[in-house]
């Protein structure tokens, strides 16, 4: 299972931007994001919405994919 929070923090560092930041532009842009805090709390007890995420990702140029798992024999 991935570390969402270690994926985000990783994907916003490669652009160059903070959390911090890019909370503050998405809230800016009208999302319903939480406060950087907040965010920081909801990441780390893994509580953070489906939504915001696809959110956070499609603001860094990235989308989320779902596919079968390889079977291992």
């Amino acid at each position: 299972m991935i570390n969402i929070k270690l994926e985000l923090a990783t994907l916003i560092l490669r652009k160059g931007l903070s959390m911090r930041k890019v909370i503050e532009l998405l809230r800016n842009k009208g999302f319903d994001i939480p406060q950087s805090g907040s965010m920081s709390y909801l990441l780390s007890k893994n509580r953070i919405r489906f939504q915001t995420v696809q959110e956070i990702l499609d603001f860094l140029g990235y989308e989320l994919v779902i596919r079968e798992k390889v079977k291992k024999d």
